[in-house]
């Protein structure tokens, strides 16, 4: 593997424009997943990634090793960069607070919107938080509902924060951002249903049977109204106590998994 010390490398100067720039992340269609976790969820589910960068010190953990060996032992073969920086180095690109100093950098998944959307979805509208974004994609893959669709205003996908928090959901499913769910919902060939705290239809009475897109909105103003009156159905997540409103995240988890013990065979 190759070491570099020099802060000047024209290498490391790219990778911290990456690391600390979204917006030159999204203009490179590049994506970073650090730690053991994302980096191991990549080789399972895509193969390797463009370039694999190490600290010195994870050349001596174990399962950092065996990680970059894989990556290493796949340059005849195809070709993965591998180099790694000191500690210190490492440490400017890094997002994690005591990280083990493994990273990828991949070429972010893109997929072609479908003309309608014909199985089992979630559509996001206007969801700000990274923590909920990764939380409702990791729920969604944990359901079996493979396709994610995103507005223009929903958090970006692909952020550090919210490749953490989904905990390699991402690479099991399709996610389409800056897509017009308007025309989303009124092209769709299966019921779409909203989540709102006005609704009178309780989830549990909704039949779930069939494939369902599942509508969510922003954390604090919920499904915008013209979504809302192009959906299919509208229902409630009742609930005891004094709270207003479920978070996003957990409402969505009760979606997904409500729809999954009724799709059970009895």
């Amino acid at each position: 593997m190759k070491l570099i010390t020099s802060p000047y490398n024209s290498l490391y100067k790219e990778l911290k424009l990456l690391a600390t720039r979204s917006q030159t992340r999204r203009k490179l269609g590049k994506s970073i997943l650090e730690g053991i976790h994302l980096t191991e969820s990549y080789l399972q589910h895509f193969g390797f990634p463009a370039l694999c960068v190490a600290s010195e010190s994870a050349l001596l953990h174990p399962e950092a090793a065996a990680i970059i060996a894989r990556c290493e032992s796949s340059v005849e073969s195809g070709g993965v960069e591998c180099v790694a920086f000191s500690d210190a180095q490492f440490n400017i690109l890094s997002q994690v607070e005591n990280g083990v100093g493994l990273l990828f950098v991949i070429d972010t998944p893109q997929f072609a919107v479908p003309e309608a959307i014909t199985q089992s979805a979630v559509l996001l509208d206007n969801l700000q938080d990274p923590g909920n974004l990764g939380s409702i994609l990791r729920s969604a893959a944990a359901a079996g509902i493979k396709q994610i669709y995103c507005s223009s205003g929903t958090v970006y996908a692909w952020s550090p924060k919210v490749l953490r928090a989904a905990m390699g959901a991402h690479f099991l499913l399709q996610i389409f951002e800056n897509v017009d769910l308007s025309a989303i919902v009124g092209a769709a060939q299966i019921p779409v249903l909203a989540t709102s705290s006005y609704a009178q239809k309780s989830i549990f009475q909704a039949d779930l049977k069939t494939p369902i897109a599942w509508l969510f909105g922003h954390e604090g103003q919920g499904v915008a109204d013209d979504l809302l009156a192009k959906s299919s159905m509208q229902v409630v997540i009742p609930h005891l106590g004094q709270m207003e409103s479920l978070n996003v995240a957990a409402a969505a988890a009760i979606c997904f998994f409500e729809q999954v013990r009724q799709s059970q065979p009895e």
